[in-house]
């Protein structure tokens, strides 16, 4: 398909808007504890996601058929809201935003893995030498630059938590990729639309499914925070603003745009739009919080970058 202007701009802006979360989430978690401000951020997402996607669960026979499937519903919450957000907070804290997106588009590397040890997926020579480069880029990011010195370098604790993060988007990926039989074919629940017919989710109704058992998580592991956390919240104007942008930007205009976007030119040129976060995040890092990128960054990006196009080939 033709990448007119309009699609250009739905592609280009949602890692606009994700680089966007990972700076304002680094100026943000020093102010407000990160699994806090992950519970907050999905709780206010949900009381939205009620209004756009009430047929969901406006019956009774709706809310049986998501209780019924709780486990898988259950467990992409916890993958794709309650972990991968929670984890990525908690990499603020000691990583750079840079770094972050960064690790996070090494992601081809942890879908290959996921397929092959829960889907017994056998990877092609051109993704496994793709995976290959996305390493090298995530070994030069974890390294700062220096390949001989990996062997004694003292991870930052935030790299690690992103290595998590990219690890659990992946199984919540495939999980959408490969769903359970009771979330298959014409097992899958509908809702009566506007006009009466049956239909499956649209993306806001999927989302606020999995919001619900996502919230859980994510209130849960903010509740363990504040009983082994002294820290509290110091709310102000600008955090309040910061917090909105984190509800309003990355998490609903990202995620409407994305599925219109990937819907009409695909997953792997929508891949490749994509990976413009970590260079969204250098530049959104220079010029909000001054802490700018390092040669080794772009090193990383273009290894990176390679990588999934060297995957991507038939």
């Amino acid at each position: 398909m033709l990448l007119t202007p309009r699609l250009i701009v739905m592609l280009a802006m949602p890692p606009l808007l994700w680089a966007g979360n990972a700076v304002v989430g680094r100026m943000t978690v020093p102010h407000v504890p990160p699994l806090l401000l992950n519970a907050i951020r999905w709780g206010v997402v949900l009381l939205v996601l009620l209004v756009l996607g009430q047929r969901a669960i406006a019956t009774a026979e709706r809310r049986r058929e998501i209780l019924a499937r709780w486990r898988p519903l259950g467990l992409m919450g916890l993958l794709g809201v309650g972990a991968y957000n929670a984890l990525q907070y908690l990499a603020l804290t000691t990583s750079t935003p840079i770094n972050v997106t960064l690790i996070a588009a090494s992601m081809p590397l942890w879908m290959l893995l996921v397929g092959a040890v829960f889907y017994a997926e056998r990877p092609r020579v051109p993704q496994m030498s793709g995976a290959a480069l996305s390493l090298v880029g995530v070994a030069t990011v974890l390294s700062r630059g220096h390949p001989s010195a990996l062997a004694d370098v003292q991870f930052v604790r935030g790299d690690l938590y992103m290595l998590a993060a990219a690890a659990s988007w992946a199984g919540y990926s495939w999980m959408l990729a490969r769903p359970p039989a009771s979330m298959r074919g014409e097992a899958r629940p509908r809702v009566i639309g506007a006009d009466g017919q049956r239909r499956v989710w649209t993306w806001d109704e999927a989302l606020l499914v999995q919001a619900l058992f996502g919230v859980v998580w994510a209130g849960g592991a903010a509740g363990l925070e504040s009983v082994f956390s002294v820290r509290q919240p110091e709310w102000s104007p600008a955090v309040a603003a910061a917090v909105l942008y984190i509800v309003v930007g990355p998490s609903l205009i990202a995620y409407a745009l994305w599925g219109r976007a990937v819907a009409a030119v695909g997953p792997t040129t929508a891949g490749i739009f994509a990976n413009l976060t970590p260079l969204f995040a250098a530049l959104l890092s220079t010029a909000l919080i001054g802490e700018a990128p390092h040669g080794y960054h772009a090193v990383a990006f273009a290894l990176i970058v390679a990588g999934i196009l060297v995957s991507s080939r038939r």
